[in-house]
């Protein structure tokens, strides 16, 4: 692999009807054995696709790095924690089971944990592998099979994931890749053989997807959009809101779902912690995401790059001040003069009705916002149709876990942001989805509960 900004790195044809179809079907048939096979059979060899990964670690994070454009630092950590995720989920599977419950007179029931067959796992093209896996070891770790759809940006990595869960042990077949986009999802979502669906994107693709899904009372699974607040309270540690701040904004080129990208911070430290925030986002290194040093790399792709640029620009018109960045940046080296590089835009002058404000960018913006009072910042942070997280920076512990309590936001930080432990559920409030990744709340996304009641005597007939 070499980093070629702007250029072709591979092509794959999209699967068609009769490619989706041999993938479910294949899917199927490795789902009758799987499902058969106990717990720690599933978990021993989850396991070894856990140790496979960590292994090839260098080798994984670099083709991410590839595929996605970030920096390999960062793709390091979603390697890691992509193995992580399978380890937890290897762990589980062995330690999964009903409940017993006594009756009257003898009788008793009982309750099963089963799976639900083949599930569709539909990834975004910002943590490719690790939504992969954050999919994949819940769904395997249950007894289910899973065909998968990458995103056709991010088309390659996953592959991978497929060829090593096959070395691992998987029946040929339990975990499926088919590459395509809307059509080919279509074809996924509309397959009568998916039993479950999981998805990672947009609020409009979620929507098309849980409409397809309701025509065959599927099961879904959202983790959306957000438009995220991180409150900055006067009594923190500056130093650590700063570098809250920056995580919950330059992360992967600003291009996370749960950023909080809505600034708030209290008017009395207002200038200090602007000047400190522009200072190091100043020291960003900007370049080729393959050198050690590189903390961002290139945007996804031209026209999100544009967009972005035009959500700047309109910020600009409505009022807002750019304190730093924003512009396209071309790195010294030629032969990344075609990569879809930006500075990070931090903007200041912002109000709660400007676009900016309002709407998800995905991309490294950060809009900074004055506050007075806790109650003002509390209506404000939850005045949006977005819930998926929400951050508080303070001193005060009593006054960080009323205010994460006040949030209406499925994921919360408190003096950090951006951490994603798998033990941890994570996912979101209204338009932000629903449905959980990770965790043991992602067993009941990908399990479905049957109830056994036994009599003990003969049954009283009141005919």
């Amino acid at each position: 692999f070499k980093m070629c900004p702007g250029r072709v790195l591979c092509k794959l044809p999209c699967s068609g009807e009769k490619e989706v179809d041999l993938a479910v079907q294949s899917a199927k048939a490795a789902f009758k054995i799987w499902s058969q096979m106990s717990g720690m059979e599933r978990c021993r060899v989850m396991l070894e696709a856990a140790r496979i990964i960590r292994e090839q670690r260098e080798e994984i994070a670099t083709m991410e790095t590839i595929n996605n454009g970030k920096s390999i630092f960062e793709a390091r950590v979603d390697i890691d924690v992509s193995w992580q995720c399978l380890e937890y989920y290897a762990g589980l599977a062995g330690s999964l089971a009903g409940e017993h419950i006594q009756l009257p007179g003898g009788c008793f029931g009982y309750t099963r944990r089963e799976p639900f067959g083949v599930c569709l796992g539909i990834g975004a093209w910002n943590y490719p592998f690790q939504t992969a896996c954050w999919k994949a070891g819940p769904a395997l770790a249950c007894g289910n099979a899973m065909v998968f759809k990458p995103s056709p940006f991010t088309p390659v990595s996953v592959v991978r994931l497929a060829e090593i869960f096959t070395e691992a042990g998987v029946p040929k077949g339990l975990f499926n890749v088919v590459q395509g986009g809307a059509t080919t999802g279509q074809f996924l979502c509309h397959h009568p053989d998916v039993a479950k669906i999981s998805f990672t994107g947009s609020v409009p693709t979620g929507m098309k997807i849980m409409e397809m899904a309701a025509k065959g009372i599927k099961p879904v699974t959202l983790e959306l959009g957000g438009k995220s607040p991180l409150i900055i309270f006067s009594d923190c540690s500056l130093d650590n809101a700063v570098n809250g701040a920056l995580m919950a904004n330059f992360l992967s080129q600003g291009e996370v779902c749960c950023n909080g990208t809505r600034v708030f911070v209290e008017r009395k430290i207002l200038d200090t912690f602007t000047k400190e925030v522009v200072k190091r986002t100043q020291k960003i290194k900007i370049g080729d995401p393959l050198l050690e040093d590189t903390r961002m790399g290139a945007l996804i792709n031209r026209p999100h790059l544009d967009r972005v640029q035009g959500f700047i620009k309109q910020a600009k018109e409505q009022g807002a001040e750019v304190l730093y960045g924003g512009d396209l940046y071309v790195p010294d080296d030629p032969k990344l003069k075609n990569g879809y590089y930006m500075r990070p835009c931090v903007l200041g002058n912002c109000k709660d009705d400007m676009t900016c404000v309002k709407e998800e960018i995905f991309g490294p913006v950060m809009s900074i916002l004055p506050f007075d009072t806790e109650e003002e910042v509390l209506e404000r942070a939850n005045a949006t149709k977005y819930g998926l997280a929400g951050g508080v920076f303070t001193r005060d512990i009593q006054k960080a876990h009323r205010v994460v309590a006040a949030l209406k936001a499925g994921m919360c930080f408190i003096n950090n942001y951006n951490a994603s432990p798998v033990e941890l559920p994570f996912g979101g409030y209204k338009s932000s989805g629903f449905g959980r990744e990770n965790g043991r709340a992602a067993i009941e996304c990908y399990s479905q509960l049957k109830t056994v009641c036994v009599e003990m005597g003969d049954v009283e007939s009141v005919f």
